[in-house]
């Protein structure tokens, strides 16, 4: 089975990249024939301002991923922007996906307000209006076949409106202070390519007729308007595309220092290019659980980041000991960390040692990618003939 999967370029690979992403990517190339990809003209959607960044993004990206072990003798390992049939093939769908599959994919909104952290205005519009639209709908003349999708796209399109006119100047101003974002902002990100962005990704898979692509469940809308764009050109022009089929994984959530989903935006990630130091110092930053003060206090184990991390990198023995302890008060929270450290350390040096041998050989690394993206093109190339053959052009 053909598997394609990619990353954004955004910098040095950490933990919760492995654990949500690597570890299965590394599983799946054992038995399937993979195509892993770094997307880097997806970074443009929202770096477009910073575009001299996705360079390096993409050395240390590169980097990383055949220090975790992602194989170039198993998989096709290769870089998005040296694909250039991938162009033509985007420009191709835009012409056929309507817009209306565009806006109405919940990720584009999501990713939006999630970005501008307006989230929260927008559901508080439709909380407001809830019942007037209810009200409305009781009213109306007309049949309704089905009432609550009715009242669900009434709520998006009048909440979506609000937002859009306290950016306008039209609602109260006190309201856009209070969010600290501006209209450039929001207008900032109100790009064609921010919208169309998944028929890219329906490029990024189709093109190389991939059968399945791993993902999380927030990612499946993505898939699903991939196969309807697939659909759509069949039925158009002939059978060129397989419909593929997402491979649902469980990504555990790999808490940062601070107690939050790590990540390289709240600054509580611990990177594979970290240092023993490095590492050592985040580890003794870790939150812990909040009710246990000092060593003698009773902890709660099932709500410590720290001891999340014993359940991964410790060994289980180890592990119930600590739990007993920790419920108990016979261990303190400093002496936890300085255990968990232990494992965490002893996964993370091989790695290190690793990653410094290919730092230290980044022209057979470049080799390496742009072999790889020489026989995605050839793959790419392919398709693109049927495509044109197909389409007669």
């Amino acid at each position: 089975m053909r598997v394609l999967s990619g990353m954004r370029p955004t910098g040095k690979l950490h933990l919760g990249h492995y654990f949500g992403v690597i570890k299965n990517w590394i599983e799946l190339q054992k038995n399937h024939e993979t195509y892993y990809m770094i997307a880097d003209w997806h970074a443009l959607t929202t770096s477009y301002k910073n575009p001299e960044q996705i360079k390096e993004n993409i050395e240390q990206v590169m980097i990383d991923w055949i220090a975790l072990g992602l194989d170039p003798n198993k998989s096709v390992l290769f870089i998005q922007s040296h694909v250039k049939e991938e162009l033509e093939l985007f420009l191709i769908f835009s012409m056929i996906t309507p817009k209306s599959w565009l806006e109405w994919n919940p990720t584009y909104k999501d990713m939006k307000y999630n970005l501008l952290k307006i989230a929260d205005l927008e559901l508080s519009f439709k909380g407001g209006i809830r019942d007037l639209v209810k009200e409305f709908l009781a009213k109306l003349p007309y049949k309704v076949e089905d009432f609550e999708a009715l009242e669900e796209t009434l709520l998006d399109t009048i909440s979506e409106t609000f937002v859009r006119t306290v950016f306008d100047g039209i609602l109260e101003p006190e309201i856009l202070s209070k969010l600290n974002v501006s209209k450039r902002d929001f207008y900032d990100t109100d790009t064609y390519g921010f919208l169309g962005y998944p028929v890219l990704q329906a490029v990024d898979i189709l093109i190389y007729k991939a059968e399945a692509v791993p993902v999380g469940e927030d990612q499946l809308p993505h898939i699903e308007l991939t196969r309807e764009i697939a659909r759509r050109f069949n039925q158009l022009y002939g059978e060129v595309f397989p419909e593929p089929k997402a491979l649902l994984t469980e990504t555990p959530r790999l808490l940062g220092t601070d107690g939050r989903k790590m990540s390289k935006s709240y600054n509580n990630a611990i990177y594979f290019a970290d240092s023993k130091e490095e590492v050592q110092q985040k580890v003794m930053k870790f939150f812990t659980d909040p009710q246990k003060l000092r060593k003698g206090d009773p902890g709660r184990p099932h709500l410590c980041p720290v001891f999340s991390y014993h359940k991964i990198f410790t060994n289980p023995e180890q592990t119930k000991q600590i739990e007993a302890d920790c419920k108990s008060g016979a261990l303190g929270c400093v002496d936890c960390k300085r255990l968990m450290f232990e494992g965490l350390n002893a996964f993370l040096e091989p790695i290190r040692e690793r990653r410094a041998q290919v730092e230290g050989s980044l022209k057979e690394l470049k080799d390496i990618f742009l072999e790889g993206s020489e026989k995605a093109r050839q793959t790419a190339k392919q398709t693109l003939e049927e495509v044109r053959e197909k389409m007669k052009l």
